[in-house]
């Protein structure tokens, strides 16, 4: 009984720890005082000040484009990628797996300057395509170790049983594997999205004057003072990502109960 009860009280303080910084985030954001130390009263002037502040919009717009399209790049080099791999020989794979923990095991800061220098070294100025490339390269292993596991789980003989039916490599790839490994790819693009979102020190050595996203207009506020409006913009962007989940969940638990 004394063990539960401790257990109870650990597992509580470390969602407290989790989650208290992030609730005293919303909290605020309707704070009236710009004073992060002190309660002002209830107001939504931030969430209108936000709406009205064009570096913000503009960098909200930035972080959200490069987002979505690296998302979506990464999504489909990535599963094809992660196909390919998965029908290779067991050194082969085992090869190209290493080489792909590369990215993920080495430190933001060395792949964002190994990509400006990279760009640098090409003459290719540096700007939105340079952010979106970077983008693409950083998020491709991570989608390829989302969709791999799917692909192990999946009957091998699914796809040869197309293929003796008639099917063409094509078909076979549309309707029977991309289906089956559809939630790999699905949290592969989600992961992909919100890395994206969240990268600051790749975006900050590949990026151009007049592109900014929202980790680098943040960081230069922090330096005098971040306004009360980023509470305001964390808060629907904590929301938008809530409501994402929900809907996920919603669709993941209607696919279980089809299943027999």
């Amino acid at each position: 009984m004394v063990m539960k009860l401790i257990k109870k009280i650990y597992m509580s303080l470390i969602f407290l720890f989790l989650y208290a910084p992030i609730l005293v985030l919303v909290v605020f954001s309707f704070n009236e005082s710009k004073s992060r130390g002190q309660w002002g009263g209830f107001t939504l002037k931030w969430y209108a000040e936000l709406f009205r502040d064009r570096d913000i919009i503009k960098a909200l717009y930035y972080t959200f484009l490069v987002a979505l399209l690296s998302s979506i790049i990464s999504t489909i080099i990535g599963t094809f990628s992660a196909i390919g791999i998965h029908n290779m020989g067991l050194f082969g794979r085992k090869t190209i797996l290493n080489i792909n923990y590369l990215p993920v095991l080495n430190p933001d800061i060395v792949t964002g300057v190994a990509l400006m220098t990279l760009f640098v070294s090409i003459n290719l100025r540096l700007g939105f395509l340079t952010m979106l490339i970077s983008h693409v390269v950083f998020n491709i292993p991570y989608v390829i170790l989302s969709v791999l596991p799917k692909l192990r789980q999946m009957n091998k003989h699914m796809a040869e049983a197309a293929l003796d039916l008639g099917a063409t490599p094509f078909t076979a790839m549309k309707k029977v594997i991309i289906p089956e490994i559809m939630p790999g790819i699905i949290t592969g693009a989600l992961m992909a999205f919100t890395l994206s979102i969240d990268d600051f020190v790749i975006s900050f050595f590949n990026t151009g004057s007049g592109v900014t996203n929202l980790s680098i207009i943040i960081y230069s506020m922090a330096k005098r003072g971040v306004k009360p409006s980023i509470n305001a913009l964390s808060t629907l962007m904590l929301i938008t990502v809530v409501i994402l989940l929900l809907l996920i969940n919603k669709r993941t638990t209607k696919g279980d109960e089809l299943l027999p």
